[in-house]
């Protein structure tokens, strides 16, 4: 069965209370319930992308036109009462305006900067791939740094800070492929589907009825976001899960179907992304689990497939899958 979680004497941090995991939990549930108020039959997926949001993670929502992945990034970032910034994405975008720029102001006699569209807790960054890669570089500083750099000078973004992207497939005419190195710095990426029948008729009665996501109310400060944050990075995550997450990671760098595995940033990723999901189920401790639930989002998109992969009809998913199966997972004895 592989290794046991017996190294739990130097977990927990002294000051951390477990009635702490347990009030997360509470406000993870009401802001589940909020954003479902408009996004109807789409629970597990409201459910990993606000996880996404506990970790401090970057999400991409990827799928065909007119599933519904604004108005899912929308109603997330109308659920918190903090600072959002909506950015489209268009072919003549410039990096300007994305981070900013120098202007000189002529009665002070000096440059000032003027802030773009990432200065807030929230950025929707909407139909990310049909600005030209020139554009979509801008955001590698700010997604992995949390500041921009304008004529040499750091400017930081506020805090939390989270990117929730949109993109159509790649093969829609107007699209530019995002960069791997861009794509690497997304936590997650999911899709949205169709909805089931009962579903999309709820979704009919809403627009016709005029309801939107703009009515919706927030549920909590960007403030109580924030502790949220600090309480998940408190999870403990034992020695055994964390060679868990390594061997899985690693195990996708030697694997002959793709010509690029995850990285270290990814294992990062991974083990962030397994307390989140813990946290808002109410735990103070990562399990193998958790680990398995979150891999799926977190992992494929940092799996390139080599050409002949893909001619087969092999897909980073399936591969994942095989993965996680042929992996012994630690036992399950936890005693946080």
């Amino acid at each position: 069965m592989g290794d046991t979680l017996t190294d739990q004497s130097d977990t927990a941090d002294s000051t951390y209370s477990a009635s702490r995991t347990s009030w997360l939990a509470e406000r993870f549930n009401d802001l589940v319930a909020n954003v479902e108020l408009f996004i109807r039959g789409k629970h597990d997926l409201v459910r990993m992308a606000l996880v996404c949001m506990l970790a401090e993670g970057h999400l991409l929502i990827d799928d065909v036109p007119g599933t519904g992945k604004t108005s899912l990034a929308k109603a997330i970032s109308q659920s918190i009462d903090g600072s959002m910034r909506r950015i489209q994405f268009t072919p003549d975008l410039l990096p300007s305006d994305v981070c900013g720029v120098m202007i000189w102001n002529a009665g002070e006699r000096q440059f000032e900067f003027h802030p773009g569209g990432v200065f807030a807790n929230i950025v929707l960054a909407d139909e990310i791939n049909r600005a030209s890669p020139k554009t979509q570089s801008a955001l590698l500083e700010v997604m992995a740094e949390r500041q921009v750099t304008v004529d040499s000078r750091p400017f930081k973004v506020d805090a939390p800070f989270i990117v929730i992207a949109t993109q159509n497939p790649v093969e829609y005419g107007g699209t530019y492929d995002l960069p791997f190195a861009q794509l690497d710095r997304f936590l997650m990426k999911t899709g949205v589907k169709y909805p089931d029948h009962a579903s999309e008729m709820q979704i009919v009665a809403n627009v016709t009825a005029g309801k939107s996501t703009d009515q919706l109310k927030p549920v909590m400060t960007a403030d109580q976001l924030s502790e949220m944050i600090a309480i998940v990075g408190k999870v403990h995550i034992a020695e055994a899960i964390r060679s868990y997450i390594v061997t899985i990671c690693s195990s996708t760098r030697t694997m002959p179907e793709l010509r690029l595995g995850v990285s270290p940033r990814g294992s990062v990723q991974l083990g962030k992304a397994a307390q989140a999901y813990a946290a808002a189920a109410g735990r103070s401790f990562v399990s193998p689990d958790d680990i398995k639930a979150v891999a799926p989002f977190v992992l494929p998109h940092r799996m390139i497939l080599r050409p002949e992969a893909e001619l087969q009809g092999k897909s980073a998913e399936a591969l994942l899958d095989e993965l996680l199966m042929a992996i012994p997972a630690p036992s399950q004895r936890v005693g946080v």
